[in-house]
């Protein structure tokens, strides 16, 4: 008798602990009560009833990732490839993700192929290999209020790889080595312009330099010559002042001496008779001159009778 009442009371031990729960971070537990829907319990310690109570779910609460294999897919202009996708969700509603849909993981890898296709089947190939930012956003909105119903939020969806036919790769790897060779083209006559571009400036800079150089110089002769002819006008306007000078004081010392007109007519004469010195053939004596030569035939008499 003793060992059944033993037997009894470690059974009702065993039977309270596992009417205790508790809930860890970022979980949350479905209780249901004869089968039915009773509550959801988050972090911390709980209490059901024996028998009649029972955690249905325990649900994961963390932000969860899920990576889904290469889906074949058609592009408007007929070009097949393969995309696999990565979805990240949350659980949000505990009761709606338990009772919503009977497999979640697999509803949205089945809606992320349906909804993929469908944006896919509206884009050309280069559309789709140059729009990934534009097809993310529209999965995850399209997802994300598919989702909703059974409680779980689309928070991202990225696209992983996108794998298009081998023929389409050889003319994609073709197209970007001619769109390289093309830019190097372009980047090799560019420097080539612009070598010549500078080859010309430095010409026209030295053409420049040397005419502006042959300028001060052409000035500098220009300045040099002149200060030589103002030097020897100058010179002659001086000699010429000196002789004028001269002849001044030789009338001013003929004046002095007594001398009249008639000698100061001879004079003329012998300065006619200098300036001509022997090399001129005709000499013409102006007409105030010419009376001296009847005075000098009379002297030449008077000298005569003498």
């Amino acid at each position: 008798m003793g060992y059944v009442v033993l037997v009894l009371f470690i059974i009702l031990l065993l039977l309270l602990a596992s009417c205790v729960k508790i809930v860890p971070q970022a979980n949350a537990y479905v209780v249901e009560r004869l089968g039915a829907y009773q509550g959801t319990w988050s972090v911390g310690l709980h209490f059901k009833l024996p028998i009649i109570d029972k955690v249905a779910k325990k649900i994961n609460l963390k932000e969860q990732v899920v990576d889904f294999a290469p889906q074949p897919v058609i592009t408007k202009d007929n070009v097949t490839m393969r995309i696999d996708t990565v979805v990240f969700f949350q659980i949000t509603d505990p009761k709606m993700f338990a009772y919503g849909v009977e497999n979640p993981i697999m509803a949205i890898e089945n809606l992320t192929a349906t909804t993929l296709r469908n944006i896919i089947g509206d884009l050309e190939l280069d559309q789709t290999l140059t729009s990934r930012e534009t097809i993310n956003t529209k999965m995850r909105a399209s997802l994300d209020e598919a989702t909703d119903p059974w409680g779980i939020k689309v928070n991202r969806v990225e696209l992983k790889n996108i794998i298009p036919p081998a023929e389409i790769q050889n003319a994609m790897e073709r197209q970007m080595k001619a769109e390289r060779e093309r830019r190097e083209a372009v980047t090799r006559a560019e420097g080539e312009k612009k070598a010549s571009v500078t080859v010309a400036e430095g010409k026209k800079a030295a053409a420049i330099l040397e005419a502006e150089a042959e300028k001060q110089s052409a000035i500098l002769r220009a300045e040099a010559q002149k200060e030589k002819m103002i030097r020897e006008a100058e010179g002659e306007a001086e000699a010429i002042l000196k002789v004028q000078q001269a002849t001044a004081d030789g009338i001013r010392m003929i004046r002095e001496a007594g001398a009249d007109e008639s000698v100061l007519r001879i004079k003329s004469l012998e300065a006619f008779e200098k300036a001509a010195d022997g090399r001129a053939t005709k000499i013409i004596i102006p007409s105030e001159i010419q009376g001296i030569a009847g005075l000098a035939a009379s002297v030449k008499e008077l000298v005569s009778d003498k």
